[in-house]
């Protein structure tokens, strides 16, 4: 293989310290609002998953061609396994305590999904404009 053929085979690199291009901005909106879309499909069931698939699969896609989107996925990612956590525990605080908890549990799992909601549409929103946005409160468990 000659040196044309062999540099034309290494991807572009990523702009250099610019902003995203459009198309890096769309997918990054898409990784947060992805999320939104799995908690619709799967009601909220299945502890989460839905919620973390679809930023999981443009994190995947993604992360060798378009650094801005592939970051904004994976921060989505992070959040949603941090909120997945949460529910779980709660929920296991709900059943520890033979439902009597609930009282409690039920109300702040609503605050707390209400607040998630709002928060991925900020970060939807804030990646549409270019800017990386890193959510409150989560376990930077994906690197």
């Amino acid at each position: 293989m000659s040196d044309f053929e062999q540099a034309s085979a290494v991807p572009p690199p990523p702009p250099s310290g610019g902003t995203p291009s459009a198309d890096e901005k769309q997918w990054a909106m898409f990784a947060h609002l992805s999320a939104l879309v799995g908690g619709l499909i799967t009601a909220g069931w299945a502890g989460g998953i839905g919620c973390v698939i679809g930023p999981f699969i443009i994190w995947q896609i993604k992360k060798d061609s378009l650094p801005f989107a592939a970051e904004q996925a994976k921060e989505a990612l992070n959040f949603n396994i941090s909120l997945a956590i949460v529910m779980l525990v709660l929920f296991l605080l709900g059943i520890l305590t033979i439902g009597i908890g609930f009282i409690v549990i039920g109300p702040l799992m609503g605050l707390i999904g209400l607040a998630a909601l709002v928060l991925v549409i900020i970060a939807a929103i804030k990646s549409h404009d270019g800017v990386a946005y890193r959510y409150p409160f989560t376990l930077r468990l994906v690197k």
